[in-house]
C-alpha cells in the first residue's frame, strides 16, 4: 500500500512506481553528492530504499529518499526539488512527509548530510551533531569519476 500526501496541489508520494529514473538521475549526476553517478546505481537505490516523489499532476518535480531499518535507525538522501518550483517551502515539506510517513514512526536517530541547507532541515527539528567525535565514516567522495 502506498502512502500519499497532498497540499496546495502538490502530491508527495512513496509509491515507487510513479517514480521518474531520468529526473532523479539527471539531477543527481549533476548534484553536487552524486556527481557522476551511474543510472544503474540510482536504479539500485531507489529499489533499495523508502523513497518519496513529489509530482505537480503527472510531473516530477522533486524527490527524495530514506535508508533505513524501519525500526531505529533512517537516513535521509538525495533530497531535492527542481529549480522551477523551489522557494515555495516544497523541500521542508517534503522532508516532513519523510518523517512524519507512518512506517517509519518510533525511529530513534534520523541521520542526513548536507553541505548548504542547513535551514531547511533546522525546519524539520535536525541539528548539529552534539557528538561529532562518536560519528565515523568511510567516505570515497570520487567514487563515480572515471
Amino acid at each position: 500500500m502506498t502512502h500519499t500526501v497532498e497540499k496546495n496541489g502538490i502530491i508527495a508520494s512513496d509509491d515507487k512506481a510513479r517514480i521518474d529514473l531520468d529526473t532523479v538521475h539527471d539531477f543527481l549526476r549533476t548534484s553536487y553528492w552524486a556527481e557522476g553517478i551511474p543510472r544503474e546505481t540510482v536504479a539500485r537505490s531507489i529499489r533499495n530504499s523508502l523513497v518519496m516523489g513529489l509530482y505537480d499532476g503527472d510531473r516530477m518535480i522533486g524527490f527524495s529518499r530514506v535508508v533505513t531499518d524501519y525500526a531505529t535507525f533512517a537516513y535521509i538522501g538525495d533530497v531535492f526539488v527542481l529549480e522551477a518550483w523551489r522557494g515555495r517551502g516544497l523541500a521542508v515539506w517534503l522532508t516532513q512527509c519523510l518523517v512524519g510517513h507512518p512506517e517509519l514512526q518510533g525511529i530513534r536517530r534520523w541521520l542526513l548530510a548536507t553541505r548548504d541547507a542547513h535551514g531547511v532541515y533546522a525546519r524539520v527539528g535536525f541539528t548539529s551533531l552534539a557528538t561529532p567525535q562518536s560519528m565515523m565514516t568511510i567516505h570515497n567522495p570520487d567514487i563515480y569519476k572515471g
